[in-house]
């Protein structure tokens, strides 16, 4: 992989994005980076983010030969620049180019939206992983599969740009040909995603989140950025029962005609913005799977081979809705029928509503469930799964991110008259989890929710598990199969919820 000196200017320049180049660099790069810890000979270095001189510095001293910045920067002495308006954008151009622009050799599915980002591409990746014998990648926020033998624990829902070209000149050179990635609004706030188009986009819902001062300033600068993802996509997916469709709706129509939009919502479901149905769907959900029978309404989904009854692995009635979108997708990538029904029968997405029954404590259920509208729709599942018996649930929410989530999270738990929470902490970071817990507690209507505290998380679900009983239900949510806490800055191993309330429940009965 390289990129010449003029190959970047000439791309700077074409996107509008070069203030100026001086003096002139090495003919070709050979190397690219943004961390100075990540640097060899030959690089052409990035400065962004939180930067200190010491960093850039260091990088040259690394051996590299030039720096792309937004300002030019004295401590460079006479090392070569490319100065630009927008460095975010300027690394997500110049990264496509020095992997050799690997998008244009794979089909890709994106997801966004509030709520089932995660769930919907495993699903898509389970079915395309058995229309395209093996050659399917996955992006998502647990886990990045680059290849058969190429797997890891991701940090970010969609990271920087330099990482997801890396991660896709892999992806190609492992033998893939397709793709399913989540897109988060902090992808098109940041420009980690600037320049790149998807063969599918699916939008699948939106509801306040990721509202705070280091992320979304407003719901609409949220709405806006989700919406990017239509911008950039062939062809677009829309769940006509989601909050603000009218708008989502009419945006879509504003980039594509009406045979590349693709609408979909339970039968029936009122519909606005003169927009029809094209897959319809009914589903009758227990706590093991959901049985879903699939319409195709529309000529255009006819033709995807769609229409059916599945059997979908993963419990919960509001998973149906991701699956319907799911089926469009994998229709549009040319996915045979019989790949649908293997792959949703036979899904499993980590940390998603996994559980295990327990002798004299009722049912315990692990859920990412992270948001206002996530933590809403599991617990609302739950009383109707569980009519007889309270409902405990153990949160908590992060630090120095997603304010907003903290009220929202009192307000599901009071809408949806979950008995007992146990407040705790989830990732403080920087902050005090004492100090969630009460914002949690300040939007919760205690005269509906019996509240306890405990920060340590492990002690509070034992707690939560030792105080239910054979009928109760214990949903333990947020974190899933996190493996870490993140506390002051550090990544804290941590067992994660199902491990520590699997170990409880050893420990409880063992001396039965």
């Amino acid at each position: 992989m390289a990129i010449s000196w003029q190959d970047s200017i000439d791309i700077l320049t074409k996107h509008d994005l070069l203030v100026s180049a001086t003096p002139s660099a090495p003919v070709e790069f050979t190397a690219i980076a943004y961390d100075s810890r990540k640097v060899t000979a030959n690089t052409l270095f990035f400065v962004k983010g939180n930067f200190k001189p010491e960093f850039l510095t260091s990088a040259i001293a690394k051996g590299a030969q030039a720096y792309v910045a937004e300002a030019s920067h004295p401590e460079a002495g006479a090392t070569s620049a490319l100065i630009v308006k927008d460095v975010q954008k300027a690394m997500a151009l110049l990264s496509a180019a020095f992997y050799g622009y690997p998008q244009n050799d794979l089909f890709i599915i994106a997801y966004t939206g509030t709520k089932g980002k995660t769930t919907a591409a495993y699903f898509t990746h389970e079915i395309l992983q058995n229309s395209t014998n093996g050659k399917t990648a996955l992006f998502s926020t647990i886990d990045r599969i680059l290849g058969p033998n190429e797997q890891f624990k991701s940090d970010l829902s969609t990271p920087e740009s330099l990482d997801l070209f890396h991660d896709m000149r892999r992806v190609v050179d492992n033998g893939m040909t397709h793709l399913v990635m989540e897109v988060s609004s902090q992808a098109y706030k940041k420009s980690r995603v600037y320049g790149l188009r998807y063969n599918v986009g699916i939008f699948l819902n939106i509801s306040p989140d990721h509202i705070g001062p280091l992320e979304h300033p407003t719901f609409e600068d949220y709405l806006a950025h989700k919406l990017m993802l239509l911008d950039n996509s062939e062809q677009v997916i829309v769940n006509a029962e989601s909050d603000h469709f009218t708008e989502i709706y009419t945006h879509a129509q504003a980039k594509h005609t009406a045979d590349d939009i693709f609408v979909y919502g339970h039968a029936g479901c009122p519909l606005v913005a003169g927009a029809q149905l094209d897959l319809s769907f009914t589903g009758q959900a227990d706590l093991t799977q959901s049985a879903l029978m699939i319409t195709a309404v529309s000529d255009k989904v006819k033709q995807l081979d769609v229409a059916g009854t599945y059997n979908l692995n993963v419990p919960g009635d509001y998973n149906e809705s991701n699956a319907a979108s799911v089926l469009i997708a994998a229709g549009l990538a040319q996915a045979d029928h019989a790949s649908m029904v293997t792959g949703l029968n036979e899904v499993t997405v980590p940390g998603r509503m996994e559980s295990f029954a327990t002798k004299a404590h009722g049912m315990v259920y692990v859920d990412y469930a992270h948001n206002y509208i996530s933590v809403k729709a599991l617990l609302n599942f739950l009383h109707q799964q569980h009519p007889v018996g309270k409902v405990i649930v153990v949160l908590g929410a992060p630090g120095n991110k997603g304010e907003s989530r903290r009220a929202g999270f009192g307000q599901a738990v009071s809408e949806e008259k979950a008995d007992i929470v146990w407040l705790t902490a989830d990732d403080p970071q920087y902050e005090d989890p004492r100090a969630i817990a009460a914002e949690i507690a300040a939007a919760t209507d205690e005269s509906v929710v019996e509240l306890h505290y405990e920060m340590d998380r492990p002690t509070a679900i034992k707690a939560a598990l030792l105080m239910s009983t054979p009928t109760d239900v214990v949903a333990i949510v947020g974190k899933g199969l996190d493996p870490y806490q993140k506390l002051n800055g550090v990544d804290t191993p941590y067992r994660g919820d199902m491990q520590v309330a699997k170990d409880v429940i050893a420990e409880i009965e063992a001396g039965l």
